[in-house]
Formats: C-alpha cells, structure tokens, sequence
C-alpha cells in the first residue's frame, strides 16, 4: 500500500469534513441587535438563517436583499459561519479611479473621496444636526441656490455686497425695521420714502425761511 497516498487521502477526508469558506445570497437582515443578523441562501438553494455579519468599528451599512456575500464557517461549522464581505453590483459606484473611495446607499446618495482632495456630496437632502458649525474656507465659498434662508441673526464681520437689491421688513418687536451706525454714502439714484425724519425734523412738511419768503408752500 502507498503510504503516501493513503495519509493524502485521509488529509483530503479530514479536509471535507470541514467547510471551507463559500459564497451566499442575501435574502433578509436585522440590525436591531447588538451586532447584524442574516439570512442568506447558499450553495443550491441552502437556507442559512441566522448568521452573524460582522463589520468594521465605526461603520456600519444594512444590505438590500440580492447581496452577494462570502460567509467563513468559523470552525469549520456553518452554524458558526459569519459574513465577512458584501457586495451588490447593481448599486456600487463605479469607475473610480486608483486611490478614490465612496461611500454609498441604494437611493443613489454617496460621498466620495476624489482625487485632488476633492470631496463630492451627491443626495437630495443634506441635514446637519450640531450645536456649532464652523466651515474655513482660505479662498471663497459659493452657493449656487435660488434662496439662502436663516431663522435667526446673520451676522457679517466684512463688507456685504450685493447686485440684485435688498429688502428688508419687520421690526422684530423694536419698533425699528433697520438700524445703521456709522456715514451712510448715497452715490446716485433716488431715495424714496413717505416720511424722513432727521435729528427730530420731518423733511418732507418742514419750510425754511428764506430772503424770498417760506422755501414751499405749509404742508400738514
């Protein structure tokens, strides 16, 4: 007898006796526990419930159904299996170059690290929930939108320059819509208003005296 062959072949019957790691598709999860619940479907229909997927701290991503995942039966026991890798090629970013990375959910919203240190925000909504929220951009920040809009004060520490106009309503219960301090400088155009007051002194109803008598006629 082969010695050889014969120790080979009891390796080999050894080896079958333990499941080697295989392929599995998701078919339900539940990710209420402390750690992931799945249940997928392997080789030729195997139903394979309860098996843990196991994911890196810090992260954390629900599969749809349909997933491919791989599955190592620690031990070599399927009922101790657990899902080390996910993928679902139907909703993954794709071309990405060397170096890029993505982060991403089946609605189509991602986040992806490009090249150039170029970071890329794709979503519908994009919601910020912080007690402080500070942005420092050393050359500009634009906002390409139709309105900005802010519930409270806005606060401009330089020049506030605009082109389309301004309008301004409310007295915020002080009883004064805008207050100023500080030279105001009129370049051209018209100011109109109802009434002016200055210092205590209504410009429209108020007459001088001149040489040739009252500058306008009274004016209630």
């Amino acid at each position: 007898m082969d010695m050889i062959a014969l120790i080979n072949r009891r390796i080999a019957a050894a080896l079958n006796s333990i499941r080697r790691p295989f392929r599995a598709v998701l078919t339900r999860t539940r990710s209420d526990g402390g750690v992931m619940m799945a249940q997928l479907s392997g080789l030729e229909g195997e139903n394979l419930p309860g098996i843990e997927v196991l994911q890196q701290f810090g992260l954390t991503s629900v599969p749809p159904a349909g997933t491919m995942a791989v599955v190592v039966p620690v031990g070599g026991r399927t009922s101790h299996g657990v899902v080390i890798a996910t993928e679902h090629g139907q909703y993954r970013i794709r071309s990405l170059k060397p170096g890029e990375v993505s982060l991403y959910n089946e609605d189509g919203a991602s986040i992806t690290l490009k090249k150039g240190q170029i970071v890329d925000v794709q979503c519908i909504e994009y919601n910020v929930n912080c007690k402080k929220y500070r942005v420092t951009a050393s050359e500009s920040a634009r906002f390409e939108t139709p309105e900005v809009t802010t519930t409270k004060k806005l606060t401009s520490q330089g020049l506030l320059t605009g082109s389309g106009g301004m309008t301004i309503s409310g007295d915020n219960g002080s009883g004064v819509t805008a207050t100023l301090s500080g030279d105001i400088t009129h370049r051209n155009g018209t100011v109109t208003s109802v009434a002016v007051t200055i210092n205590g002194v209504k410009i429209g109803p108020h007459i001088h005296d001149t040489p040739h008598g009252p500058s306008g006629p009274a004016r209630n």
